[in-house]
């Protein structure tokens, strides 16, 4: 008799075992994903390539995409955020022109706390940032472009709200992403990538950045609404990137106002999904 209540409790143990495995797994499969586009003021300034400062109109395009995990017992997601950015800039005097594109990828994982019956949520974790672009000038004729190569690790956090007014659900975001550690290539003040890449005189073009050379951040403000079957998004985005380093300056800040929408998906074998229940999404 002890034996079969034995193998009983076995079996059942490995049936819940399963079950929550399987329950694990549903829930790193809902997914929820939103894009958005936008357009701004840009400010940049290039100490590379000129002593002034340009102004313009910028174009941003956003693409975000989040999960939960099973790390940390099922309260960690992942955030993967893929942004493109141009603008066209003049100066003070407009008299001169210059263009400035920039890539931006990242990935964050966040431990969830969750309040007030998971209508707040507070979002802490690391992060993964890189970043890729070009700067031109049309007034320079030996040095017209400056290239962006850099990235590193840093700290992210975000705060999510969901609240009602009336019967209409709302929810408004909060997120901020601060570099910390990282590398970034840069041509010596003077120095030619003629110089660097053709006759290899390079100098030190691959340097350490930290806060002290590379105070950045970016912020993004979002809000969800419901319009019939479409959840729509609207956004803010201030994205300052700035950095110091072989004797040169530069930044750029951007002040975009960003629309899209957003798909709470389910992702099942092959290109099957079905809708997120809104109690599991990791949003």
């Amino acid at each position: 008799m002890k034996r079969k209540l034995i193998t009983l409790f076995i079996a059942l143990g490995a049936v819940f075992s399963l079950y929550a495995q399987e329950d694990s797994l549903r829930v790193t499969r809902y997914v929820m994903r939103s894009t958005m586009a936008g357009v701004g003021h840009s400010n940049v300034f290039e100490t590379y390539l000129s002593p002034l400062e340009y102004s313009g109109t910028e174009v941003r395009f956003m693409h975000e995409s989040m999960r939960m995990t099973r790390m940390l017992g099922g309260n960690v997601s992942g955030q993967s955020l893929f942004q493109i950015n141009a603008s066209y800039n003049k100066n003070i005097s407009q008299t001169a022109e210059m263009y400035a594109g920039l890539v931006n990828w990242s990935y964050a994982l966040h431990y969830q706390f969750r309040m007030n019956d998971d209508k707040l949520k507070i979002l802490v974790g690391p992060i993964l940032d890189l970043n890729g672009g070009v700067v031109y000038n049309r007034r320079n004729s030996n040095n017209p472009v400056q290239a962006k190569a850099y990235g590193g690790l840093g700290a992210s956090g975000m705060v999510i709200y969901k609240f009602h007014i009336a019967r209409y659900p709302l929810t408004v975001r909060y997120q901020a992403n601060l570099p910390l550690l990282g590398v970034m290539f840069s041509p010596e003040y003077g120095e030619s990538y003629y110089e660097i890449f053709s006759l290899g005189n390079g100098g030190r073009n691959v340097l350490f950045t930290s806060l002290h050379n590379n105070p950045s951040l970016r912020q993004m403000v979002t809000l969800d609404f419901p319009i019939r079957n479409v959840v729509m998004r609207v956004g803010y985005v201030c994205d300052i990137q700035q950095a110091k380093v072989n004797n040169l300056k530069s930044h750029t800040y951007s002040h975009d106002f960003m629309i899209g929408f957003v798909r709470n998906l389910y992702l099942l074998r092959g290109k099957k999904r079905i809708s997120m229940p809104l109690k599991v999404t990791p949003f």
